[in-house]
């Protein structure tokens, strides 16, 4: 069988990677953005090993990403990627699927549809593939901002919108820390689970837990709702038990108080690696002088991605719901 541009760009990626490795002692995430300067500036670093340089300079001519389409980049790109967080076990080096942020990008052109010079935020973007592929299904983003604390993280995301030509705004700190950010007109991002360790900057949000570690989940949702403009949208991917936990009394009474629920989106259980990590896409407008609550939120149990006629026939509700509700 013939092998996609997809996979022979990955290839080519892989092995430049591999080979970065072996010279360097480094994780396949740093050796790989090692590659991706080299991919972009077509030269290797100054002051590596001079056999990786030599190894390197055979590399680079027969390694052209000007060929290849900016979907077809992001996706090798992001194999590569993936095959270097098989072996991380921390939860922010997981990536969100494809299929779903996919979906995130098709209901982002929904709720922002007719927008001019639209201002995008992900407050956690890890490698950027979640702002990445939305930005390919937005055809009117103007500026976009992103922030990411993981410096290997950070670091391939910044390589990543080089070569795929896209133009973003990356911020290297903690997400939970003020930015120097105007309020951006959507938010979206694959929200980090877990406790947040700092109590101290915790205790500058409403969403702070009474006793103990506040949950860093609760609190990008404020931080994220802080950078939003009255009336502007978030897109969350979040945990299936959001809703549920110990603390979710308090998120509850937050987001009735400062937002209107616009949809929870169930999504199914084969996008993800176990039960435990499965997620939904919870849909926020944020309360501004001209919003109003909806009537009935937009409420989806979303089949298996592969699924395509039960899959066409949800996006063909889904496209009525916000013909019949966005109107305004």
């Amino acid at each position: 069988m013939e092998k996609t541009d997809v996979e022979i760009l990955f290839e080519q990626i892989d092995n430049i990677t591999e080979t970065v490795q072996q010279y360097s002692n480094e994780t396949y995430l740093d050796s790989l953005a090692v590659t991706l300067e080299v991919i972009f500036y077509q030269h290797p670093p100054e002051g590596m090993d001079e056999k990786l340089q030599e190894q390197l300079q055979n590399f680079i001519p027969q390694l052209d990403v000007s060929k290849y389409k900016t979907t077809e980049i992001r996706k090798a790109l992001q194999l590569a990627m993936l095959k270097g967080m098989k072996g991380a076990t921390q939860q922010q080096h997981l990536m969100t699927p494809e299929t779903v942020a996919l979906f995130v990008g098709y209901l982002a052109g929904k709720v922002t549809a007719g927008k001019k010079n639209l201002r995008m935020f992900d407050p956690a973007s890890g490698t950027g593939n979640l702002v990445m592929a939305v930005l390919d299904q937005l055809e009117t983003a103007g500026s976009v901002f992103a922030s990411e604390v993981d410096p290997t993280l950070i670091n391939l995301a910044v390589l990543n919108a080089n070569l795929q030509k896209k133009e973003i705004e990356y911020f290297h700190q903690d997400s939970l820390r003020p930015f120097l950010l105007d309020p951006v007109d959507l938010v979206i991002s694959d929200l980090p689970v877990g406790y947040y360790p700092d109590d101290i900057r915790a205790n500058d949000f409403e969403l702070k837990a009474d006793e103990g570690h506040s949950y860093s989940h609760h609190l990008f949702i404020e931080q994220s709702m802080k950078y939003t403009t009255p009336g502007g949208y978030l897109i969350f991917v979040i945990p299936e038990f959001l809703f549920d936990s110990d603390q979710s009394d308090k998120l509850h009474a937050y987001l009735q108080e400062n937002a209107h629920i616009v949809g929870v989106l169930q999504l199914p259980e084969t996008a993800f690696k176990s039960e435990k990590n499965r997620k939904s896409i919870l849909i926020l407008q944020k309360k501004g002088p001209n919003t109003t609550a909806f009537n009935q939120p937009l409420l989806v149990q979303v089949p298996s991605f592969k699924e395509t006629k039960a899959m066409d026939d949800i996006l063909a509700q889904m496209n009525a719901w916000f013909a019949e509700n966005m109107n305004s």
